[in-house]
């Protein structure tokens, strides 16, 4: 097997060219800087692990290669490797989280455990000396504590307990190198200490030993970590104080038989006072005691916590880890003397310090920066400095292989990505990055802040080519280029569009604030520059949640006055998310929005009207971006992509959209929320920013891929029938066919005695019927857009319009038009919520207000309709006919149906009495 037979390196000797998804993860920038960095090989094999995001990074420094153990659907929370730095474990939190553990040596998941014990997660794991033993504390309130033989191959947990919420959120555990029966935790004020015994093959309890800083007589601090110490009868644990706890315990190598009330007596012996900078770190390696600060500091004690040396930089942040080689250097011919800077004293008292300080080491900070130390030298290489706070900002280059990255914290980052290689940086301590946009010919990089200043900047150097712009209240969420980089266009979080214009000025040119507007009451969800049909002049749209979509006329817009042309609302319930031009695939010209129901639409760019619903991509949140992907030298010229971000996902969508799930696809890249998404010039990579992750992902293209699986997935109907209940063969496929057909003898006559005429069309206006008869109940607005898109859908070829439509295609129309989630109580009763009032606890709404509601807001209906639309659910007949009806009186259906509906309704009445709906318990 690849385990079997694997040794280390042999990871990156895979084939990393072989794709079989139609996205593959290349590149991995940033790291989880609140997790441990690892140092699997040291030397010219300097290779380190890493966490980010969701994913393991195995990265080769030297030769600039990554290998990424991807099977966490959430964001790994915790991570730890065996001593000889070959099994990698790792937790997350959230829905369906795993435990895995990974062979680092071939990145084979060689563990996988599906049940943690915990809704929540796991929020600390360790693994034993020996690397047979796993134990995990949950993140759960009431906490957890599993041991797990993950070598088993059947059920693996051994034993555990649930710890009491006095004893403090447990964040940290240790095994005891030496004895795998023995662990400790602490959270930031109680440390607890743990033996876990076998008798008679059965596995016990764990015993836990609780003790806190109320035990002391002085100020300790909050503890971070603890460590077992190598003489067998203590253990430390490290305080943001600058202390050193010390517990003795009696006998503790000893395993009892028996397990008694207090197998060890655990005291807190004395409170050493180590430095006056808090202690975040603390290790045992070997022969010595090793604690890293929040001043950057490394420093290495002895068994009696004597000073034996210290490593520090001034510019090296507060430590979150430090990771030894398993490599041994050759010793110094003579020890760095105290004229060094870096390191300011050196011991070698004895042989097995001596070997302990011949190991090179890693340090990660809580800063997200890593740095490689070599203890022979005052060398403190720095290896990688990533963003500190989130990650909102990506765009790249319209020409080059370039890729600019921003973030909350200032950095402004510029990568080749073709060789990934870090090229140029600037830092703004102002504000930090919230959007960034290049210009179309590659000479601008334009950057909107979080104050809601936007800077205009060299795409090369970075350098700003003029005085930064003011004029927005609130962040900036958008910012883009016209097609012929003449003007600049921001959106903020005010709701405010504001643009701005080049213009010559002294012989050269430079830009201008041209004029802002108020377009939304809700927030903006995109900008976009296009090129009017009839000229080549710049085209600027914004779309807001409010469903506003507005177009404004930059060629008659004066300084402070910016025209509106447009005003179109574009959805009745639904809220547009994204907005993007359509290829151009037909004679008519369209541009393409995504809703929160999983809707796509299509709107002829002249007219505004909605010419085409379709069903958009699910995979468990609605699409938040949308871009048209560039197309490559090898692709069909013919065939077309729409690259997308849901809330955690990146995917593609094959066009032209026709609602066939088989030709989407998507993957999970950002758990804690993808922010933004930018594709490369050629179309052969796309960037995702993963805002607070604080990381940005490369993913490969691979159209091939998608292809043969919208290939596989079916041709013409067969997709579409699956989507139906039952399938092709199922009891809703044979209904729909009847209800058809019973439209054709109803359209030609029940009773008629001609000879009639069947065929596979129904007429257009039988439409809302037959959708009704199947359980859609379509708004009047949706009525006709559905009508409206059959009716033209050929009108821009032939200039005629559609009167009937076959079953095949009204199926397509069903599965398009359809709600993707039904209609749930939960809507329902939010609906109550808004109109109705308190009545013991309940959301009720008077009868009298219901029927004028259902009159006079909406979509209204006329009282002859209501009327008979609620003797038709209520099971009566009319007490009069629709004539004696008096229409100007408001209180007739109310009277008509008075005996049947309650003077207060609930939304449970509404659905189970009125409606005759089924209310789930």
């Amino acid at each position: 097997s690849l385990v079997w037979g694997a040794t280390p390196g042999m990871l990156f000797r895979k084939n990393s060219d072989k794709s079989f998804h139609p996205l593959e993860l290349s590149w991995v920038f940033g790291y989880n800087s609140s997790l441990a960095v690892h140092s699997l090989m040291d030397g010219e094999e300097r290779v380190l692990l890493y966490v980010s995001s969701h994913t393991v990074v195995i990265h080769d420094i030297p030769r600039n290669r990554q290998c990424h153990l991807q099977g966490h659907t959430n964001v790994i929370s915790c991570l730890c490797v065996s001593e000889d730095k070959r099994w990698v474990a790792t937790a997350d939190q959230g829905p369906d989280a795993l435990i895995i553990v990974w062979d680092s040596y071939s990145g084979v998941p060689v563990c996988t455990i599906f049940e943690t014990q915990s809704e929540e997660g796991i929020c600390a794991i360790a693994i034993s000396q020996d690397a047979k033993y796993l134990v995990t504390i949950s993140a759960a309130t009431v906490q957890k504590v599993c041991v797990w033989r993950w070598t088993l191959p059947t059920e693996k947990v051994i034993c555990s307990t649930e710890l009491k919420p006095e004893f403090g959120y447990q964040d940290y555990v240790i095994f005891n190198p030496q004895n795998p029966h023995e662990f400790v935790s602490n959270s930031k004020t109680q440390v607890i200490f743990y033996l876990w015994v076998r008798q008679s093959q059965l596995w016990d309890k764990i015993t836990a030993w609780l003790l806190s800083p109320q035990t002391f007589k002085c100020l300790v601090g909050q503890f971070s970590q603890s460590v077992f110490h190598f003489n067998t009868t203590q253990a430390l644990t490290g305080t943001s104080a600058g202390k050193l706890v010390v517990w003795d315990m009696d006998n503790p190598r000893t395993l009892p038989e028996e397990l008694p009330a207090k197998p060890h007596g655990i005291t807190a012996t004395k409170v050493v006072s180590m430095q006056k900078e808090s202690l975040t770190v603390l290790q045992v390696l070997e022969s010595c005691i090793v604690t890293g600060d929040v001043l950057g500091q490394v420093k290495f004690y002895d068994g009696q916590l004597r000073l034996l040396t210290i490593y520090s930089h001034d510019k090296v942040g507060p430590i979150r880890s430090i990771s030894f080689s398993t490599v041994l250097r050759d010793p110094p011919s003579t020890p760095p003397g105290s004229s060094q800077p870096f390191l300011t004293s050196w011991s070698d008292s004895s042989n097995s310090v001596s070997l302990t300080l011949n190991r090179n080491f890693i340090l990660s900070t809580s800063d997200a920066t890593m740095l490689h130390v070599a203890t022979d030298s005052t060398n403190f290489e720095r290896i990688m400095e990533e963003a500190k706070k989130a990650v909102n900002a990506i765009a790249c280059h319209p020409q080059e292989p370039l890729v600019a990255v921003g973030s909350h914290c200032g950095l402004l980052k510029v990568w080749e990505y073709k060789q990934t290689k870090y090229l140029v940086s600037r830092i703004f301590t102002e504000a930090g990055i919230q959007c960034l946009s290049y210009d179309p010919e590659g000479h601008f990089l334009a950057a909107g802040f979080t104050d809601g200043s936007v800077y205009i900047l060299d795409a090369i150097s970075l350098q700003s080519i003029c005085k930064e712009f003011q004029f927005s209240q609130g962040p900036v969420t958008h910012i883009s280029f016209s097609h012929d980089s003449k003007y600049l266009a921001t959106a903020d979080e005010n709701y405010s569009v504001t643009v701005y214009r080049r213009v010559l000025e002294n012989g050269s040119r430079c830009w201008e604030h041209l004029a802002g507007l108020d377009s939304h009451y809700k927030p903006i969800r995109s900008i976009l520059f296009g090129v009017h049909p009839d000229s080549n002049e710049p085209r600027l749209l914004s779309l807001g949640e409010d469903r506003q979509l507005v177009e404004y006329d930059l060629k008659s817009s004066i300084k402070d006055h910016l025209v509106v042309t447009h005003r179109d609302r574009l959805e009745q319930d639904a809220v547009p998310l994204c907005l993007t031009w359509y290829p151009q695939l037909s004679t008519e010209s369209f541009f393409l929005t995504a809703n929160n129901y999983y809707k796509m639409k299509l709107y002829n760019t002249t007219t505004k009207m909605c010419r085409k619903t379709l069903l958009g991509p699910t995979y468990g949140s609605p699409l938040e971006k949308i871009q048209i992907l560039p197309r490559t030298s090898s692709a069909d010229p013919q065939q077309h992509y729409l690259v997308y971000i849901t809330k955690d996902k990146v995917g593609l969508q094959m066009l032209p959209i026709d609602g066939n799930p088989h030709r989407s696809s998507a993957f999970i890249c950002h758990p804690d929320g993808a922010s933004d998404f930018a594709i490369s010039h050629d179309g052969r990579y796309i960037f995702t920013a993963g805002g607070k992750e604080r990381t940005f992902m490369k993913w490969k293209v691979n159209l091939h891929a998608l292809d043969a699986a919208a290939f596989l997935g079916g041709e013409n109907m067969i997709p579409f029938y699956n989507l139906l209940d039952g399938g092709r063969d199922g009891k809703f496929f044979r209904e729909l066919e009847d209800y058809f057909y019973y439209v054709q003898l109803c359209s030609q006559g029940i009773k008629t005695l001609e000879r009639r005429q069947v065929s596979t069309y129904i007429p257009l206006e039988e439409i809302p019927s037959v959708m009704r008869a199947i359980g859609f109940y379509p708004s009047e607005e949706e009525i006709e857009e559905m009508i409206n898109e059959v009716k033209f859908s050929k009108y821009a070829d032939t200039g005629e319009e559609v009167t009937k439509i076959n079953l095949e295609d009204f199926i397509k129309l069903y599965i398009n038009h359809r709600p993707v989630l039904g209609l749930s109580m939960k809507t329902i009763q939010r609906a109550f919520q808004v109109l109705g009032y308190d009545n013991k606890g309940d959301k009720v709404i008077d009868r009298e207000d219901f029927m004028l509601l259902l009159q006079c807001r909406g979509e209204q209906m006329t009282e002859d309709e209501l009327a008979e639309c609620l003797t038709t659910l209520l099971g009566r007949r009319a007490r009069k006919g629709a004539s004696e009806l008096d229409t100007c009186d408001l209180t007739g259906a109310a009277a008509l149906t008075e005996e049947e509906i309650p003077a207060e309704i609930t939304a449970e009445i509404f659905v189970r009495d009125i409606l005759g709906l089924p209310v789930a318990e």
